[in-house]
C-alpha cells in the first residue's frame, strides 16, 4: 500500500484530491494542513507528497511579490528538502507557462524548477469550478462584478471534482502538463449566456491547454456552473 502525503489537503483544490481517494483501498491518503504538518513532517517515509498548498491569488501576488514567493517557492524547496518521499505532484498553474511577464506566473515557474526532474509530476491547472468556489472570474460574473481581463479571454474551465479525480487515478504519471477542460470559452460568452451585466477590464488573458486531453470535460459546462449558483441564489433570496 503505498503512502501518499497531501499538504493543502483543506483547500479547494486539495479538498477535491481528499474526496477521490475515499474509493481508493490501495493508498494510505494522509491529510496535511497547517495544524498538523510538522507532525506529519517527521512521521517516515511517503511514497508520494501531493503538494496543493501553493497560494491561487494572482491580484494578491501583485501587490505582495515577496510573500507570494515565500508561499510558493520557499515552501516547495522546504517539502523537497524536509520531507522524506519518493515523488512528488506539484499542482500548479498554467500561468507558469502563459503569464511569466506576471509575479504570480514567475513564482510558479521558479516552483516547478525544484521538482522539474526524475518520475515527479507537474500539474498546471488551469481555471476550475465546483463546490466551495467563493473567488475568480466565474464569481466576479456571478455578481455582476468587474472582471479584470478582457472579454475575449480564452479559458479551459475545468469542474473541480474532475480534477481531484484525474488526480487519483493518474499518480504515476510524469513530466509536466496541463489540466483543465478541452474547448477553451471566452469569459465574455460566460457573461452572455447568464445574462451578467458584468463590465470587462484589462489585456487578453488566455488559460487554455497546450493540448487536449483524452475524455476531459467542455469548457462550456461553467456556463450551466453559474447558472445554477444563479438560480440557487434567486431560491435564497424568496426564502
Amino acid at each position: 500500500m503505498r503512502r501518499i502525503a497531501l499538504i493543502g489537503a483543506n483547500g479547494f483544490v486539495g479538498s477535491s484530491i481528499a474526496r477521490a481517494f475515499i474509493a481508493n483501498h490501495d493508498s494510505e491518503l494522509v491529510a496535511v494542513n497547517r495544524t498538523n504538518y510538522d507532525a506529519a513532517r517527521t512521521d517516515g517515509y511517503y511514497d508520494i507528497l501531493i503538494n496543493a498548498a501553493m497560494p491561487s491569488k494572482r491580484f494578491w501576488a501583485q501587490q505582495e511579490p515577496a510573500k507570494d514567493f515565500s508561499e510558493t517557492t520557499e515552501k516547495t524547496f522546504k517539502l523537497v528538502n524536509d520531507w522524506n518521499w519518493g515523488k512528488i505532484i506539484q499542482i500548479s498553474s498554467i500561468s507558469a507557462r502563459s503569464q511569466l511577464n506576471t509575479v504570480y506566473g514567475r513564482n510558479k515557474a521558479s516552483a516547478e524548477k525544484l521538482v522539474e526532474y526524475g518520475d515527479n509530476l507537474i500539474l498546471r491547472l488551469g481555471p476550475m469550478y465546483g463546490d466551495g468556489l467563493n473567488k475568480g472570474v466565474l464569481v466576479d460574473i456571478l455578481q455582476n462584478k468587474t472582471v479584470f481581463v478582457a472579454r475575449d479571454s480564452r479559458y479551459c474551465f475545468a469542474p473541480i471534482g474532475w480534477i481531484g479525480e484525474w488526480i487519483e487515478r493518474n499518480l504515476d504519471s510524469t513530466g509536466v502538463m496541463d489540466l483543465g477542460a478541452n474547448e477553451a470559452i471566452t469569459v465574455g460568452e460566460v457573461a452572455d449566456a447568464v445574462n451578467s451585466k458584468s463590465q470587462f477590464r484589462g489585456e487578453i488573458d488566455n488559460q487554455v491547454l497546450s493540448m487536449p486531453i483524452i475524455d476531459a470535460p467542455l469548457a462550456k459546462g461553467a456556463i450551466d456552473f453559474v447558472n445554477r449558483l444563479k438560480l440557487k441564489e434567486g431560491r435564497d433570496e424568496n426564502n
